[in-house]
């Protein structure tokens, strides 16, 4: 029997979850919308993605509320807090279908003629006018965990909503190798140098459309000077006293609970 299409719906900027008898959560399923769409709604094939399960998503204003509201099983969720209600792979796909459905919403005119664009692929445009190509953009950053002896390097961004600390972060600039992007970043917002950088894992992060790069290094040298632009207050901390830490989705969480776990072995 062949899989239904599962439907990614964001509606106010929040996911349309499906909640089950027991407690659990999904996204609809089915091979027409589950929902009544206006006639104009762009609804977004998506390829590529792992399991070859047939995915559409789309984008609904708040307005659209009315018809949701009449069923109990349908919950709205933000996407961060669909991480803790969806299996993972549910969750990579939500991620996927919101920087598709961002994408397409802020890329509906050429930015060199101002003529509309067109749909060529699921991941791409074309201005007819003049011919040229748009395609869906991710951004990348880096974040590295820097550890001296069973002590991390914390550091709370000023713009952190919440009051927690994470690890030293940064767009990659142009013209710039990953590595060279955590050396500049480390240096510019803490005044040291550090060694033994290597590679960590990477995490797709549709907020909106980032891909972070995490990485290892120890500290090398120098005095710890703050960034006071971009960091709020940061420091050494010992392995077994560690302050507010970020949600267990971000690939910070997943370095720093990394380390914890190496040193508890020891």
């Amino acid at each position: 029997m062949t899989e239904q299409t599962l439907w990614f719906i964001f509606i106010g900027g929040e996911l349309l979850l499906e909640q089950h008898a027991d407690e659990t959560f999904s996204v609809p399923e089915g091979n027409e919308p589950p929902l009544t769409l206006p006639s104009e709604t762009t609804i977004h094939t998506v390829t590529a993605m792992d399991d070859g399960r047939e995915v559409r998503t789309l984008s609904l204003p708040e307005t659209s509320l009315q018809e949701p509201a009449q069923h109990r099983s349908w919950k709205l969720c933000p996407l961060r807090k669909s991480y803790y209600k969806l299996k993972p792979e549910l969750y990579r796909k939500a991620g996927k279908c919101w920087e598709i459905v961002y994408w397409d919403s802020h890329n509906k005119y050429c930015g060199v003629c101002g003529h509309p664009l067109t749909p060529q692929t699921d991941i791409s445009k074309t201005c007819k006018h003049c011919g040229n190509e748009v395609w869906a953009q991710v951004v990348p950053a880096v974040i590295v965990r820097i550890n001296r002896g069973d002590e991390l390097l914390l550091v709370r961004a000023r713009n952190f909503r919440s009051h927690f600390f994470g690890l030293v972060a940064g767009f990659v600039e142009t013209g710039e190798k990953l590595e060279e992007t955590v050396m500049r970043e480390v240096k510019e917002e803490t005044g040291i140098a550090i060694k033994n950088l290597r590679y960590f894992d990477s995490q797709p992060w549709p907020f909106p459309c980032g891909m972070m790069v995490g990485f290892t290094a120890e500290y090398a040298s120098g005095e710890l000077h703050l960034q006071s632009s971009e960091l709020a207050e940061g420091g050494w901390f010992d392995y077994r006293n560690l302050p507010t830490l970020p949600e267990k989705l971000s690939i910070a969480r997943m370095l720093i609970d990394d380390f914890t776990a190496r040193m508890e072995q020891y």
